[in-house]
């Protein structure tokens, strides 16, 4: 069998030394360009700060490698365009791996020990039949790809118009490095199916019908009249063709899109699954608490910007976008990106760098990016959450977010906001006094958690405290609680605001005070678990506050109430019947992932649940995390909250719109006002449901 490959199959022996020189010297060449431009990257990744992202890389590689194999990341925003990119990932890999054989085998094993051969038998039969099933997987997946961005032209491939910052990345430069990246592939998928239709043209060797697709061009090229000896300079001009293309290849990828086939794997083997729950704390010893400049960032926020592959996930997802703002998460990156090889150095080969002769100090905010991109993120983590290759998008805003406020460059609502938090402990700039004042239009007392021993302390938070339309939702989580029997208190005065909207603002300051101030009352209370119904206070009492030394676990009220219902500890005595939808919150849900519990109390109590489109861990932001909630919002074409609302009224037969955050109570209630939606549909907190129902 493998004598009848000889003819065809051992280029080498036919072309002479020269044409065997010739080879060898330009893959050497293409091997040498690619360590160049890989050495580059290097050198710029380990001109970042240190992070212990290799230690996480150790404790997740399973994790990590099963995420890329299934591409699992890809697939769960878009089945579809994830399976078109495992297509063409795998079948790439196969095909590689294929070429290394034939290396290794004709190369190497012939010059050594001919019997060791394997390209030979039942193996090459096989061989031949995977390859080209992987190959026709490759042109397909392709195929999808290019329909799609050539023919569907999705939203979240519109990269055409940038952001609005006074450095717009180099668009015609991407588009160009997309078209050549994805041409090239096609080019060698193809001519690599001509060598071998070619090839088996010329020698006809009956097994060769394993090669499905080989044999189908090889039948073509008899149909068209070639002879067998055209066959074999059609292969030989063919093969030296796909040679060229696949050594070029090599020497491209590291300065095009192409490195994305290796940054992509080691951003996500290195991805922290905690990013945005809990922040890293500000830059030690250094000018500026938050980012100023690039030297500040750490060599996995470098690698995030290389990993960027302008899919536009996160560019559909953002709620800031969506609202007219001017934040893309996909084009700050890509800003990014642009300006470190200008100041690092320049990888591209489609477009003009200019290395600036300060390295990493040039400034970031106002020459890169506009103070009024940052504070439009309301830190819901879609981005993060969104992106295929691991990318950190908030963590590395809060970090800038943090110089903003250093330089007290902010919105004057904000600043006040974050006064009032300062002197008061709340953001509605009144009396710690007042912080209980709610429990007065309750039928009982709830227990002072400072002085007596509960099983449940009760974190109520700022709006469920302070905001009038809101204490009717806490007096009705309390009576629910009081006929199930629970045993809760509360910290009355002693409470101070949580801290997690202050810290995704930039506060750090502020935020290590008001922690302080809550672990050290907590440090005094006799207590078994942690409740509270706002869901920001519960990531960063579940997600920060260990760090400072909370040992005790954190609940959501959602969460109690189904155990509650479980149990039997409360019956449902007039089942709900209403038709609902039920809105996830950012940090109830995709920040902690609890998606279940709601919809369980929902179904107890008998409601009727209709989803929305976009739910669970792609539902949408209500508007008001990261600070937003104390920031002028009149410059957006459609608020986020209106967005929702009318998503919500568009399943028609909903009668309430039910949340389970302090805050998106009073978001959503106002854009039913604003939007015009009175009276179509209501917005109703879980618990109400709940203590109507029992």
């Amino acid at each position: 069998m493998t004598d009848a490959l000889v003819p065809a199959r051992e280029v080498f022996r036919n072309l002479g030394l020269p044409a065997v020189a010739l080879f060898y010297l330009l893959g050497a060449l293409a091997i040498v360009v690619f360590c160049g431009g890989a050495w580059a990257r290097i050198r710029k990744y380990r001109r970042g700060r240190p992070s212990p992202r290799l230690r996480l890389a150790w404790e997740r590689m399973l994790g990590g490698l099963a995420a890329i194999a299934s591409h699992s990341t890809l697939r769960k925003r878009n089945a579809g365009t994830g399976l078109a990119h495992f297509a063409i990932f795998w079948g790439f890999a196969v095909l590689f791996a294929g070429t290394v054989i034939i290396m290794i085998d004709y190369d190497m094993v012939r010059l050594v020990n001919p019997a060791w051969r394997f390209w030979r038998g039942t193996f090459y039969l096989w061989y031949s039949l995977a390859l080209d099933v992987m190959g026709l997987a490759f042109l397909a997946g392709l195929a999808v790809m290019m329909a799609r961005r050539w023919g569907a032209r999705p939203p979240a491939l519109d990269y055409t118009r940038p952001d609005r910052e006074p450095q717009a990345y180099s668009r015609r430069g991407y588009l160009r490095d997309d078209a050549l990246f994805v041409w090239l592939l096609l080019a060698l998928g193809v001519t690599g199916y001509v060598v071998e239709g070619a090839r088996i043209a010329a020698d006809r060797p009956p097994f060769e019908t394993w090669s499905l697709v080989g044999w189908q061009l090889a039948n073509a090229l008899d149909t068209a009249g070639l002879s067998r000896p055209a066959a074999n300079g059609l292969h030989w001009w063919t093969w030296w063709g796909h040679a060229v293309l696949a050594l070029g290849f090599v020497a491209y990828l590291p300065y095009s899109k192409a490195v994305h086939i290796l940054v992509d794997i080691a951003n996500l083997l290195v991805r922290d699954e905690a990013a945005g729950r809990r922040l890293p704390a500000p830059l030690e010893g250094g000018a500026s608490a938050g980012y100023a400049t690039l030297a500040d960032f750490t060599w996995k926020e470098l690698l995030d910007l290389d990993a960027c592959t302008k899919c536009g996930r996160c560019h559909v997802a953002c709620p800031a976008r969506a609202a007219g703002a001017p934040l893309s998460p996909r084009d700050l990156i890509l800003g990014l990106r642009e300006h470190a090889e200008d100041r690092l150095g320049g990888l591209s080969l489609l477009r003009e760098t200019r290395v600036g002769p300060n390295g990493g100090e040039g400034t970031l905010i106002g020459p890169v990016i506009r103070p009024e991109t940052l504070w439009a993120c309301t830190t819901c983590l879609a981005c993060v959450e969104a992106c295929p290759v691991g990318i950190e998008h908030v963590p590395l805003i809060v970090q800038l977010r943090r110089k903003l406020v250093e330089d007290g460059t902010m919105d004057p609502s904000l600043q006040d906001a974050l006064q009032h938090l300062d002197r008061y402990g709340n953001s509605f700039g009144q009396s710690e006094r007042n912080r209980a004042k709610w429990t007065q239009g309750l039928p009982f007392k709830i227990k002072d958690a400072r002085r007596d021993e509960v099983e449940y302390l009760w974190f109520v938070g700022d709006y469920a405290a302070y905001n009038p339309r809101v204490q009717e939702v806490s007096r009705a989580v309390a009576r629910v609680l009081q006929r199930a029997g629970v045993d809760f208190g509360i910290l009355y005065e002693a409470e101070r605001n949580a801290g997690n909207d202050v810290r995704r603002v930039g506060e750090e300051g502020l935020f290590e005070k008001l922690a302080e101030h809550n672990m050290k009352t907590l440090a005094k209370c006799r207590f078994k678990t942690i409740l509270t119904t706002d869901p920001h206070s519960y990531n960063t009492l579940k997600n920060e506050y260990p760090a400072l030394g909370l040992d005790r676990p954190v609940v959501h009220y959602s969460e109690l109430l189904a155990d509650l219902l479980r149990s039997g500890r409360l019956a449902v005595a007039r089942p709900a019947g209403a038709a609902v939808t039920y809105h996830d919150p950012c940090y109830l849900g995709r920040y902690n992932g609890v998606f279940d519990a709601p919809r369980e109390v929902l179904g107890r109590i008998g409601a009727r649940l209709t989803e929305m489109g976009r739910c669970r861990d792609n539902s949408f932001c209500c508007g008001a995390g990261g600070g937003r909630i104390w920031m002028d919002d009149s410059g957006q074409a459609e608020r986020p909250s209106v967005n929702r609302i009318r998503e919500a009224v568009g399943l028609q037969s909903v009668q309430y719109f039910v949340v389970a955050c302090p805050k998106d109570v009073t978001m959503y209630e106002d854009a039913v006002k604003t939007s015009g939606q009175e009276g179509r549909i209501a917005v109703r907190d879980l618990a109400e449901l709940v203590e109507e129902a029992v």
